[in-house]
């Protein structure tokens, strides 16, 4: 879980609708705060900015917001997130505001880290099949990752299902026990060359000409 809390301050909106196109046009992102119990928010942040704290937060830690001229906070986490897929501008936000004492359901990367001997000894390649869970917590204990270390893998048939990770007791594992995270790719042996068809008999007929000879 992150030790310093992301937060990030967010202004009230004014255009909605096609006149957004305005507020991208001058490095402003429109963004969409909505969750059970309040009414849903048109706010507005800086491009750059925002995308720090998106980066930061990812989709599994909460984002602590206030909102200029308002008094109060809201925690949230990011849930759509659009973008140019021309031009990789960030378009629109949608964040979901949360109640710290109700669990929430996130996805939650899985990070490599350390070095298994069993890919090392054959030449092998360590291949990474699932790269986040679905995990369920309160808001405040949600894991911003979880850190696999591959060092057990010590075998070249080693596999690591979901069901190894290291889940911490305050969060309730969600996605299948026996899905493959990480598993070992074995080198492909290379095919051994041998000469074409056409080599090989040219070769039997000058050797049965020879042998006609003598």
């Amino acid at each position: 879980m992150t030790t310093n809390p992301i937060q990030i301050e967010l202004d009230p909106r004014e255009l909605t609708g096609k006149k957004v196109g305005r507020l991208r046009r001058v490095g402003i992102v429109p963004v969409h705060l909505y969750g059970p119990g309040m009414e849903p928010r048109a706010l507005q942040c800086q491009t750059s900015k925002l995308i720090k704290v998106l980066a930061a937060a990812g989709g599994a830690t909460p984002i602590h917001i206030t909102i200029q001229g308002e008094s109060g906070n809201h925690l949230a986490f990011a849930r759509e997130i659009q973008w140019d897929p021309r031009r990789d501008d960030l378009l629109h936000v949608d964040l979901l505001a949360a109640d710290i004492s109700r669990p929430v359901t996130a996805q939650v990367p899985i990070i490599l880290v350390g070095e298994s001997a069993g890919a090392r000894n054959v030449g092998g390649t360590v291949m990474h099949q699932l790269r986040t869970i679905d995990l369920q917590a309160l808001p405040l204990e949600m894991p911003g990752q979880i850190e696999l270390d591959i060092s057990v893998m010590e075998e070249p048939d080693s596999v690591i299902r979901v069901s190894d990770l290291p889940i911490p007791d305050t969060a309730t594992l969600i996605s299948d026990l026996e899905a493959l995270v990480v598993r070992i790719e074995l080198p492909r042996v290379a095919e051994e060359v041998f000469p074409s068809g056409d080599e090989g008999a040219e070769g039997e007929a000058g050797e049965t000409e020879e042998a006609a000879e003598e």
